[in-house]
């Protein structure tokens, strides 16, 4: 990865990155989408936790700033506290980081109508005004399309490479090319891309129903040069950090491939 980020410190149209002066971030990787409805902060949970599992120190930047997931996903409840100026990230049972835009609303339902400009200043004090510490993983939630937000977070956070998540459908496959183009147009590397929501199992039978079609991982895979990085299910997200001690093997061939990019 490193040799594909020559310049480190440099962004698109040679735009200084952010840094963030509480610690060390070993790897900063983004998750995005095409379009909304395909489970990327699923997947980004499941990326955490599995990492955390294999002890590595792990964070979650929740850039969605309009529509948060992650606290959810988790079941954070509370406010975010501060020290010193900085923003402390609130912690999950299992010890993973995790800073959002609903960690600072006096409601969780409460909506943030917000423009642009300000949605991409929250992103940038996201990652440099907030005490995440040492991490050896940074996972960045992204809201789905190629917006304000993405493209923040692509131009100033000093990325190491982005998954892109996506369904079977055909209409899906189109759209996630869309997402890796914007990743080459900003220089960015993308490790692979995942196709969720691809099957269903039977749970009496063991029968694999694919509900949207035959898979189209391989296919986009041959003709983007992306790598495929694996199929997940469709599941049940109520009980995220438990999910690999439930199914232990479900997401280890996406989590080994993506981990042979470091």
């Amino acid at each position: 990865m490193s040799q594909e980020r020559q310049n480190p410190n440099r962004g698109h149209g040679n735009i200084p990155k952010s840094t963030n002066p509480y610690g060390e971030i070993k790897h900063v990787i983004a998750v995005m989408s095409g379009k909304g409805g395909v489970g990327k902060s699923s997947v980004t949970a499941l990326l955490a936790t599995w990492l955390k599992e294999k002890g590595y120190r792990v964070g979650i930047l929740d850039a969605d700033i309009t529509g948060p997931s992650i606290p959810k996903l988790f079941g954070i409840k509370g406010k975010a506290k501060s020290r010193e100026g900085a923003l402390l990230p609130a912690i999950t049972v299992k010890g993973i980081e995790v800073m959002s835009i609903n960690l600072l609303l006096d409601k969780e339902d409460q909506p943030v109508i917000w423009r642009g400009p300000i949605i991409s200043g929250v992103v940038k004090q996201f990652y440099e005004e907030v005490d995440w510490g040492d991490l050896d993983f940074l996972l960045v939630d992204l809201p789905p399309g190629t917006g304000d937000a993405p493209l923040t977070v692509m131009q100033f956070l000093p990325l190491d490479g982005i998954v892109v998540v996506t369904s079977p459908q055909e209409l899906v496959g189109l759209i996630v090319r869309k997402a890796i183009h914007m990743a080459k147009t900003m220089n960015v590397p993308v490790v692979g891309f995942v196709e969720n929501m691809s099957y269903l199992q039977c749970p009496k039978c063991g029968e694999v129903i694919e509900l949207f079609g035959r898979s189209k991982g391989k296919q986009v895979e041959e003709e983007t040069g992306i790598p495929f990085l694996g199929s997940l299910p469709l599941g049940d997200e109520g009980r995220i950090e438990l999910v690999h001690h439930l199914y232990p093997d479900f997401f280890k061939p996406v989590a080994e491939r993506f981990m042979e990019q470091f």
